[in-house]
């Protein structure tokens, strides 16, 4: 918002508040149907309206609507009136209070809103604002609306594998001659994609020139905004400005993660640093053994947001209020130093990711579950079929053909995955499929290795090759939860999980393998204090 103006003095004021927190509806909210409308604003920028109370109208009114802000995008219109805020019922709250929810969400927000001449209609019927039914929207698209792809490209000797097209007289510049495995290629980049921003920078109204030249100063790597031709169609139909918070990020190689922590004895085990030179609040000093520790959390991850709560414009103070509101369980979004990098090389938030991630995991009814219903139907109303998070352990033997699939990976970025699975093959019939995220090749883990490392243990590894793998769902969740992949999340007996090429010679079960043993702790070393860091133990 660019400002919140305080609820004017006229005599009705606070006689409208309370006839409307306490009044005897008798009517519900059938025939009306508020829509919700999840906003994300860029750090340093505003959701793009104003938000007021005025004399002589009820409710809290959409004002002042930015031409090409988050809000105007995403449909909202003048007049329109809030009902909900992350889920709170709003409607019969002070204007202080609204606006101080609204700027405690951060960068990301959710609405209830219903249209002007709704509002009033409903008012004058004695309807009941709290129960309603509605559409979700997420910046201005529903749920399934189709997405622009963010793309994550890391320079090789031979380039970025595709070209650029751009035809005089015609807008916009164009995808060509995508290179199969190569760069672009395993980065989603696709033929005829058209590029809307160059590392946060829209470059639809560049000449040709400026954009090759752009991506040629970029060094080593790039971050793209892209859209296909069917996305393309489908907003410009709908008369939509495109950007980056209509965008998947599922293409993106690195991942920001959560961190689900149970307090114990001596709190989390950590200090949170607010780091002025390096804007943000970073994790340190993490004790042995500690709740923290045990989640996942790493030494100076960033901290993104706090139960779902964005904390990038927070102060360390409110950022420390926030953690210990939570009681004793807590769930961070965090970043390391390469994904952070990668999110920033884009100008996009990792709350994008948290907002992806919702829509994937989260129940179907996750937006009547921002309706706050009891506890006896949520425990009834919103179970969802969980999948399996487990991963698969996968024997094959090469025939003359090989194994039947590739490894793909992006250069200079740690990570591989299966493609172009040959049906039939040793690897279709050992159960890999494409997509999946390699773990381990012959019992080494490979997450952090290279893709010439990755290949170099299966050519070593002969006329027979055993992977774990996981489904990329899969992997993201377990990755999301900080829990490690490897065989002992297949269980003692779960011998199902392992799969076989068809062989006579093989043995059908798999004996038990020690397990490696850990690491020792590192010692944790005394922090010190300075003027540009402040302190807090969580």
């Amino acid at each position: 918002m660019n400002r919140a103006e305080k609820p004017l003095n006229h005599p009705n004021a606070q006689q409208t508040a309370v006839r409307y927190r306490h009044a005897s509806y008798l009517k519900d909210m059938a025939g009306y149907k508020p829509k919700v409308i999840s906003l994300t604003k860029k750090p340093g920028h505003t959701f793009g309206f104003f938000l007021r109370v005025e004399q002589g109208e009820d409710g809290h009114l959409i004002r002042c609507l930015e031409m090409g802000g988050p809000a105007e995008l995403a449909g909202m219109k003048d007049g329109d009136r809030i009902l909900r805020v992350n889920g709170t019922f709003v409607d019969g709250l002070a204007h202080s209070e609204v606006v101080d929810i609204v700027r405690n969400s951060g960068a990301s927000v959710t609405f209830h809103i219903l249209d002007e001449a709704s509002y009033k209609q409903a008012k004058a019927q004695g309807v009941n604002l709290l129960s309603n039914k509605s559409t979700p929207v997420v910046n201005g698209v529903d749920k399934d609306d189709p997405k622009l792809k963010l793309c994550y490209l890391v320079n090789s000797s031979s380039g970025f594998g595709f070209s650029l097209r751009s035809v005089k007289g015609e807008e916009g510049f164009f995808i060509t001659e995508v290179i199969p495995g190569n760069v672009g290629h395993n980065a989603g980049v696709r033929v005829n994609d058209r590029l809307v921003e160059l590392n946060g920078e829209n470059v639809e109204d560049a000449t040709h020139e400026q954009v090759v030249d752009k991506i040629k100063l970029a060094g080593g790597s790039v971050m793209f905004l892209l859209v296909d031709q069917e996305t393309d169609k489908f907003y410009k139909k709908k008369g939509m400005k495109i950007g980056a918070w209509l965008a998947t990020v599922k293409h993106l190689p690195l991942k920001p993660r959560f961190i689900n922590m149970t307090k114990g004895s001596d709190g989390y085990g950590f200090l949170l640093k607010e780091m002025p030179q390096k804007r943000g609040h970073f994790i340190k000093a993490i004790d042995r053994g500690s709740p923290a520790e045990r989640a996942g959390l790493k030494e100076m991850d960033r901290l993104v947001a706090v139960d779902g709560q964005e904390v990038d414009n927070c102060s360390h103070d409110h950022v420390v209020d926030k953690i210990r509101l939570s009681g004793n369980k807590c769930c961070f979004l965090v970043v390391d130093k390469d994904t952070d990098q990668m999110y920033k090389l884009g100008k996009v938030s990792p709350m994008l990711f948290c907002e992806e991630m919702k829509e994937s995991i989260l129940p179907p009814s996750y937006i009547e579950a921002l309706t706050l219903p009891s506890p006896d139907r949520a425990s009834t109303s919103f179970k969802a079929k969980e999948e399996e998070l487990k991963p698969k352990l996968c024997r094959m033997e090469k025939t003359s053909a090989s194994y039947g699939f590739h490894l793909n990976g992006i250069q200079g970025v740690n990570g591989q995955y299966i493609m172009d699975v040959v049906k039939g093959g040793a690897a279709h019939r050992a159960g890999l499929v494409n997509g999946d995220i390699v773990v381990e090749v012959n019992g080494i883990n490979v997450e952090q290795s290279s893709h010439e490392e990755a290949v170099e243990i299966i050519h070593r590894s002969g006329s027979s090759l055993e992977m774990l793998v996981a489904k990329r769902s899969v992997y993201e969740q377990l990755k999301a939860k900080g829990v490690s992949i490897t065989r002992l999340l297949l269980g003692e007996t779960s011998y199902a999980q392992v799969h076989y090429a068809d062989s006579p010679e093989e043995e059908k079960r798999e004996k038990a393998r020690p397990e490696t043993p850990t690491k020792p702790a590192r010692e944790r070393t005394p922090s010190s204090s300075s003027q540009e860091s402040v302190d807090e133990r969580l």
